[in-house]
């Protein structure tokens, strides 16, 4: 778990932890990812494509054997992600289109659980992949394969290092912002900020950035590291922090113009916000119902035992 890093980001519960590694330096660290990808070809005519077969495993290794950061990941604080990816077309030049859902995970502390951050669904993914190829990270040339898969990467640190430490992930989010700026420079599609579409990476990571939307970051943080984090020791404090937080988003939320960034937190977290307080005094109980049921609709039936 990310409470035995050395970074200096991470607070005052994790520092024990840090000294410890530097007085064994034996201590084996690995790169930041363990993510499990899996593809379907089910969508695609033809029978030149057999090669994609490894795809999953090449995606895999790109993703899992780079390293993304400069601070030091021992093997059990790896950030668990799953990618699945559905071709949905592709022609004779070998470019593909495909839609990728993303989830990632991590551990909360003092348990052998794990909290899902991020759920996301994107349906805007063409690239070239003749057979062959082979995947380079490459941050000052754009290319639609490893852009994409570079961008996500990064967007996934942002979001795990922000539920360790406040705005913790504000570095990683600004390389994925340069990812972005340099897709802008290609006619390559999904990477604009489209008046149809507000559900985009564009919109995704201008949001993130934006000074506009630090409480949100505060809120997750608060979320997981003063909550989650917590729970186990302090049930009633705990909720009391995820309720503080939920007001933060509420606020935020009637202040927005967007509401992406908010569907994406609750997309991950309604299920597990319901069964938090599901065991809370009524008065508690009640208050967050009230809060929720104003800033989520999207998700009132997974809080409907809260009433009660």
């Amino acid at each position: 778990m990310k409470y035995f890093r050395t970074y200096t980001k991470v607070l005052k519960p994790f520092l024990l932890c840090g000294l410890i590694l530097v007085f064994f330096p034996q201590t084996i660290y690995a790169q930041e990812f363990n993510c499990d990808v899996t593809i379907n070809t089910e969508q695609l005519e033809g029978s030149s494509y057999g090669y994609l077969s490894n795809f999953d495993r090449v995606v895999e290794s790109y993703i899992n054997e780079y390293s993304w950061t400069e601070e030091q990941f021992r093997e059990e604080e790896r950030i668990n992600c799953v990618i699945q990816i559905a071709f949905t077309s592709g022609n004779s030049d070998f470019t593909f289109s495909a839609e990728t859902v993303l989830q990632l995970q991590r551990p909360i502390y003092n348990t052998t659980a794990k909290t899902t951050t991020v759920l996301l669904t994107d349906n805007a993914w063409q690239f070239n992949y003749p057979e062959g190829k082979s995947l380079i990270h490459d941050e000052l040339q754009f290319d639609p394969l490893t852009g994409f898969i570079d961008f996500y990467a990064y967007l996934m640190l942002g979001y795990d290092f922000d539920t360790f430490a406040e705005f913790g992930g504000s570095d990683y989010y600004s390389n994925a912002e340069n990812i972005l700026n340099l897709a802008q420079t290609t006619s390559n599609v999904g990477w604009t900020r489209s008046s149809n579409n507000r559900r985009n990476r564009n919109v995704l990571i201008t949001d993130l950035s934006s000074t506009s939307y630090r409480d949100l970051r505060a809120a997750i943080y608060r979320y997981h590291h003063l909550g989650l984090d917590q729970f186990v020791d302090n049930p009633s404090e705990a909720r009391q922090e995820i309720l503080t937080a939920l007001k933060q988003i509420q606020e935020l939320k009637r202040r927005s113009s967007s509401n992406y960034l908010f569907d994406v937190f609750f997309d991950a977290k309604s299920r597990e916000i319901a069964a938090i307080f599901e065991d809370a005094e009524s008065s508690v109980r009640l208050e967050a119902y009230e809060v929720l049921s104003q800033t989520d609709q999207g998700h009132l039936s997974d809080y409907e035992s809260l009433q009660n």
